[in-house]
């Protein structure tokens, strides 16, 4: 009997929390021209390691005070979180991503563009978040995770219960957490977890509400990948509650 990974529970003694939810750092070497540019723009971009027991205010990472601040975790190749920053130049954007070569085409593409509303974490998030205040963010995208579909890496899944108490501390009342997958297992387990928190309401009211990509949405290469291949996404859209008075 195979066991089912969406209803597998981490071994005794550890929580989900405290393992990493991404896979490699490295791939094949950056080019020479990439990597010239990383050296020269990234130390820029980069936000510095919060000091123990700081709080930082995301909106002091910009040169101007953003109206907001999205968040997106994971962000691949940038692709996502560059067209949206360059759509929204009051917001600001912070990305994370420990992919090198994915840190390596946003860079290039903020260089590009001139963008100067963008931060990037490039590490694991978690340390990070942990420093971010209450209600900071405005918006929080999880596009095309790691489904992690064997039943002993279900523990690495980015969307779990805890980490959900984390992004309802930290978005702000009505602020929106997208989830976007082309697994099937993750998106059941994306519903039957998030649907299930207190502080948050699935914002679809017909399949056409979570089949068809949100109209400000913006496709990935993963994304156009998966629909070659015959693997529709689902766009999952959660809206944070009002916090008790």
């Amino acid at each position: 009997m195979v066991s089912d990974p969406e209803h597998t529970s981490p071994p005794d003694g550890v929580r989900t929390e405290d393992v990493r939810f991404y896979g490699r750092r490295k791939g094949k070497p950056l080019r020479a021209g990439r990597q010239a540019a990383m050296d020269r723009v990234l130390p820029a971009l980069a936000i510095p390691a919060p000091a123990e027991g700081e709080s930082l205010d995301p909106r002091t990472l910009f040169p101007r005070p953003p109206r907001a601040v999205w968040l997106e975790i994971g962000f691949g190749g940038g692709e996502h979180l560059a067209a949206q920053a360059a759509a929204h130049p009051d917001v600001g954007f912070v990305g994370g991503e420990v992919f090198e070569y994915g840190v390596a085409k946003l860079v290039a593409a903020v260089d590009d563009a001139g963008l100067t509303n963008v931060r990037i974490w490039p590490d694991d998030m978690r340390p990070l978040l942990a420093h971010l205040p209450d209600a900071c963010l405005e918006r929080i995208f999880v596009l095309f995770p790691d489904p992690w579909p064997k039943s002993r890496h279900a523990k690495r899944r980015l969307i779990a219960p805890r980490r959900l108490d984390l992004f309802a501390r930290l978005l702000t009342d009505g602020g929106l957490l997208r989830v976007a997958s082309d697994d099937p297992g993750y998106v059941r387990w994306t519903l039957r977890h998030a649907t299930a928190h207190p502080a948050f309401e699935w914002t679809a009211r017909r399949p056409a509400d979570w089949r068809a990509p949100p109209a400000d949405h913006v496709q990935t290469r993963y994304e156009a990948k998966a629909l070659a291949a015959g693997r529709p996404p689902a766009y999952l859209d959660f809206r944070r509650r009002p916090r008790s008075a």
